[in-house]
């Protein structure tokens, strides 16, 4: 089992400064605390969103900021404000979460963020993906370590049973906040939370059995990742920021996975996105493209097209009104002579026009 003293040393975090998102509820809570009796002199600091979602939010907030302070650990309370969500509010209520928190390590220029996730949010997510029919990748569930926004988000606990949490807090007097959301059954988290048990109890599979499961899948994924990533640095030409381009005999020849993986990747880059489009519209873009039932399709803000035997990923830019001109290309060549009398199609034309 992996300790918080390994996965340190595992990513050089020694002497690191982290920011640790800290909610009140017994996970967050207990993790960064369990930190700092571990490492007293590392470097960090808490900080909690008041969402504002329940009129208890605030005082949980500062209650936060009461343990945090006695424990002489740095807070910061992040004020969710304006108008909120009436519906899908898991979600975006998560999605605000992440924007204040990453926020505040950009303008505060710490890189790496802690989450408290544990074995059973791992299984959770890995049940919700399954529910969702998903394949390696979204059944490797949460990584330990995922680049978002140039942060670093951390997850050191996702081997941690949830009852470690709450018996170190037990342990030491201190109390947590219980989340009202976490009883909710609309939605399919907590659905899956109470599904576990019963899982177990009937047929033997527990969340330990489903991670050990998860990490076996990692695994593939891994080896998928790295083989893409060699085909991306040895197979694909990059056009500055504005596209990529492949023989479209050598697309072929790849493997499907391969071709999934790798296009989900350029199009999140290229379209700036924070997650890779949905799993079955890159998919559906591989059907069309390998049985020539397409040239052209848009997807994440790319434009994926099949031009003068080549597969080009461009990045499209929905806002340009205008076409380029023959002038302004003539000064680009001018700029960049190794363009010239290569061909380029007119997306990639106008991208690299627009990014000079």
């Amino acid at each position: 089992m992996q300790t918080i003293e390994d996965f340190v040393h595992k990513y050089c975090l020694e002497n690191t400064p982290l920011a640790f998102g800290v909610s009140g509820g017994a996970d967050s809570l207990a993790s960064i605390l369990i930190f700092h009796e571990i490492f007293p002199n590392h470097p960090i600091v808490a900080l909690t969103v008041d969402h504002g979602l329940r009129p208890s939010s605030a005082t949980e907030a500062h209650y936060v900021a009461e343990i945090m302070r006695k424990y002489g650990i740095p807070h910061h309370i992040l004020l969710w404000e304006g108008d909120k969500p009436v519906s899908a509010i898991e979600e975006k209520a998560r999605e605000a979460r992440y924007n204040l928190l990453i926020n505040w390590c950009l303008d505060n220029s710490i890189h790496h963020l802690v989450l408290a996730h544990h074995l059973f949010d791992q299984a959770e997510t890995f049940l919700m993906r399954l529910q969702r029919g998903s394949g390696i990748y979204g059944l490797s569930s949460m990584n330990e370590t995922t680049l978002r926004d140039n942060i670093t988000l951390l997850r050191p606990f996702l081997n941690t049973h949830p009852n470690t949490f709450r018996d170190f807090l037990t342990q030491r007097n201190i109390e947590w906040v219980e989340d009202e959301s976490n009883q909710c059954t609309d939605f399919l988290r907590v659905k899956m939370r109470k599904f576990l048990p019963v899982l177990e109890k009937e047929t033997g599979i527990s969340p330990e059995k489903i991670c050990y499961a998860i990490r076996n899948i990692q695994n593939s994924k891994f080896f998928v990742e790295e083989t893409a990533q060699h085909l991306i640095n040895t197979k694909i030409h990059k056009w500055c920021s504005s596209g990529y381009s492949v023989d479209f005999t050598e697309y072929l020849s790849w493997h499907k996975e391969l071709k999934f993986f790798i296009l989900n990747s350029l199009i999140k880059e290229l379209g700036e996105l924070d997650y890779p489009p949905a799993a079955d519209t890159v998919l559906d873009l591989i059907q069309k493209f390998d049985n020539n039932l397409t040239d052209k399709m848009t997807l994440g803000g790319c434009i994926i097209l099949k031009a003068d035997l080549k597969l080009w990923i461009i990045k499209e830019y929905r806002k340009i009104n205008h076409t380029y001109s023959t002038n302004l290309w003539d000064e680009y060549i001018q700029k960049n002579p190794e363009v010239r009398g290569v061909y380029i199609p007119s997306p990639l034309k106008i991208s690299l026009l627009c990014e000079k």
